[in-house]
């Protein structure tokens, strides 16, 4: 893809991403190998509480189709085979998952230099459509999403929002969830020496007056080892430590706890992630 909005959901994605963004609870254990023919299957394993989830997946990739084939331990198959560049700035993906016959979903993306548009259709006679765009450029976009169920003839989600971005900040503004919430972030790259970034987000739903108040950062201690930390205003205290100890292997130490109620257990998850 190139420059452009990009889509809706990359409005405020940067300031989303780092406060929720690896940031976990349980234990994962993610192994990737690569054969000559180009061939990637990746294994991975979940431990949440007692209970353990395990997937495998190969990724095989011709020219400019992608195939992606993932088999869990709850028996689903789900497919995804993704065609870049089928006319200049149009990729397609098409997805499904056995044993659902009604998971058979297609879409279409459309990117150039002044607007990027997403259209998705479920494969089924009476199909969910889902539609998001965001016109602008580079360091601006305006944009919405909907989606349409065509069995009930009913809204399923409406969202609009506006985004600024630049070489050293980021800022948003959507309304979200129907127009039930508001929601606007803030990212600012502190120094690009240390590249230490911080961020911020207020989220405020209509219907119940809540606000939340969320500020975190991003701090390299060294070019293989990062730092994160966010705070909201309802005592949620969330920091990671993350280390690449060999190119494209990551280990990540996480743990999040409730400051106004520190008698409550620590949550704390483990993620290793092994690449060749």
């Amino acid at each position: 893809m190139g420059k452009g909005p990009g889509l809706f959901t990359d409005i405020g994605k940067k300031a989303k991403d780092l406060l929720t963004k690896d940031y976990i609870e349980d234990q994962k254990f993610t192994v990737t190998t690569e054969t000559e023919s180009g061939l990637v299957f990746t294994s991975t394993g979940i431990k949440k509480g007692g209970l353990f989830n395990g997937e495998v997946s190969t990724q095989l990739k011709s020219k400019n189709v992608t195939t992606d084939v993932k088999i869990d331990t709850n028996s689903k198959i789900s497919t995804t085979v993704t065609a870049e560049d089928v006319a200049p700035g149009l990729k397609t993906v098409f997805c499904f998952t056995i044993p659902d016959q009604s998971s058979g979903k297609i879409e279409f993306q459309y990117h150039q230099e002044y607007a990027g548009i997403s259209a998705k259709f479920g494969l089924t006679s009476v199909p969910l459509v889902e539609i998001n765009g965001a016109f602008g450029s580079e360091g601006f976009a305006i944009g919405g999403e909907i989606g349409f169920d065509t069995s009930s003839g009913t809204l399923t989600k409406y969202n609009t929002g506006i985004g600024f971005t630049k070489s050293d900040f980021s800022a948003s503004l959507i309304l979200a969830d129907k127009g039930d919430t508001l929601k606007a972030s803030y990212l600012h790259t502190v120094s690009p020496i240390t590249r230490s970034i911080i961020a911020a987000e207020i989220l405020h739903k209509f219907s119940t007056s809540e606000n939340t108040f969320t500020v975190g950062t991003l701090y390299p201690l060294d070019i293989l080892t990062t730092v994160k930390a966010c705070l909201n205003n309802h005592g949620r205290l969330a920091v990671l430590l993350q280390h690449e100890w060999r190119p494209k292997s990551l280990i990540t130490l996480s743990g999040e706890m409730d400051t106004k109620a520190l008698d409550r257990k620590a949550k704390v998850g483990l993620a290793l992630v092994l690449k060749p």
